[in-house]
């Protein structure tokens, strides 16, 4: 059994009717972070993860869950590197 982060971060994005680019500008990275985040390809960092949590007002968890992965071990290491 392995775990991945899960995120909101393109619903609550989308919600606010901003690009990534905007995004990206908010939290001071990059627009192709944002899309690597949003695809599940990259874990924030708990200094990002806080900096999404102010940009869209509310907590963390409510932007980012953990969950049991069913995917094959090779798919599981990517979503947590």
């Amino acid at each position: 059994m392995a775990w991945i982060i899960a995120n909101r971060v393109k619903e609550l994005r989308t919600l606010r009717g901003w690009t990534q680019e905007q995004l990206a500008h908010a939290v001071g990275v990059s627009r192709q972070s944002i899309n690597s985040i949003e695809r599940g390809r990259y874990v924030p960092s708990l200094e990002l993860a806080l900096m999404f949590a102010r940009v869209f007002s509310c907590s963390t968890d409510k932007i980012f869950q953990l969950e049991i992965s069913h995917g094959s071990s090779s798919e599981q290491g990517a979503l947590l590197r």
